[in-house]
């Protein structure tokens, strides 16, 4: 596993914060979202300790990300990929660039897994299809 990035909790706050206000305005993504989120502020804080355990190596986050996602109805590769877009925007906006690629680095890895788990919920008898690369 790789050292902890150098960043602060303000930092990481900022990313979470910053990049599901984009998720949330967001035509495509936001809907979907809002129809399963009830606490914005819980599942924020959640997202948080989520990408601080992460970035910071906090060991904050509990919880199983992947059967909340693969319970999800009607989920495609277009919208992880999409999904992924706006992290990445997000993160050439943050100041701290090496926390920013780490991050990326990371919601690729997160992304790919949840959309590999959200196929075998669905089909587990056939080969699941990796996101295409993004360009």
């Amino acid at each position: 596993m790789n050292a902890p990035i150098a960043c602060t909790e303000e930092e990481v706050t900022k990313l979470v914060h910053n990049f599901y206000a984009r998720v949330r305005a967001d035509a495509t993504l936001g809907p979907i979202f809002d129809r399963h989120i009830d606490d914005w502020d819980h599942h924020l804080a959640k997202l948080v300790d989520f990408w601080s355990a992460i970035l910071r190596r906090t060991a904050r986050f509990t919880g199983a990300p992947m059967p909340r996602h693969a319970a999800l109805p009607g989920l495609d590769a277009t919208l992880f990929r999409h999904w992924l877009a706006l992290f990445r925007q997000t993160a050439a906006e943050q100041p701290n660039q090496a926390m920013a690629e780490q991050a990326c680095a990371m919601a690729e890895r997160i992304a790919q897994s949840l959309w590999m788990g959200y196929q075998m919920s669905r089909e587990p008898d056939a080969m699941p299809s990796p996101l295409p690369a993004h360009g």
